[in-house]
């Protein structure tokens, strides 16, 4: 399936695998930002995309970043629809305590999994079917 992507700047880079069966395509930043400690920041590509009908585009963290700088993404994973054709942003966050963080232009900054969507149908219904785990949340498994 081939994914168009546009350059809405002419230093936007179009995103690539960084090994063949990679499942992320590497978003690479446009914009210079230093995130503080604790800072977030919104961070332009460049770049738009045409996901096609029937997916879903999801923006991860870059799990390097994450090691080895604290960095991820505040809505992780950002939702991409269908529909949507303005610039892709990520909304980086600092989550290191101690040391600033410099985006510069070029940097791989987050991964682009593209996913296909089964067609569902919101149907209302008195009671669910019942499962194993039921209506347990958070903690219920014991770890």
């Amino acid at each position: 399936m081939n994914l168009p992507f546009q350059k809405l700047r002419a230093d936007a880079i179009v995103p690539a695998r960084a090994y063949a069966h990679d499942a992320g395509l590497d978003l690479a930043a446009c914009d210079r930002v230093e995130l503080a400690p604790g800072q977030r920041a919104l961070v332009g590509t460049g770049l738009a995309v045409a996901i096609p009908e029937g997916h879903a585009g999801f923006v991860q963290p870059r799990s390097g970043l994450a090691a080895k700088h604290g960095i991820t993404i505040v809505n992780a994973p950002g939702l991409i629809d269908a529909g949507y054709r303005g610039e892709l942003k990520v909304a980086l966050l600092n989550t290191d305590t101690s040391s600033s963080f410099v985006v510069e232009p070029g940097m791989r900054i987050a991964q682009l999994v593209v996913l296909a969507l089964p067609p569902v149908q919101p149907v209302e219904v008195a009671e669910l079917p019942g499962s194993e785990r039921g209506a347990a949340g958070f903690g219920s498994s014991g770890s």
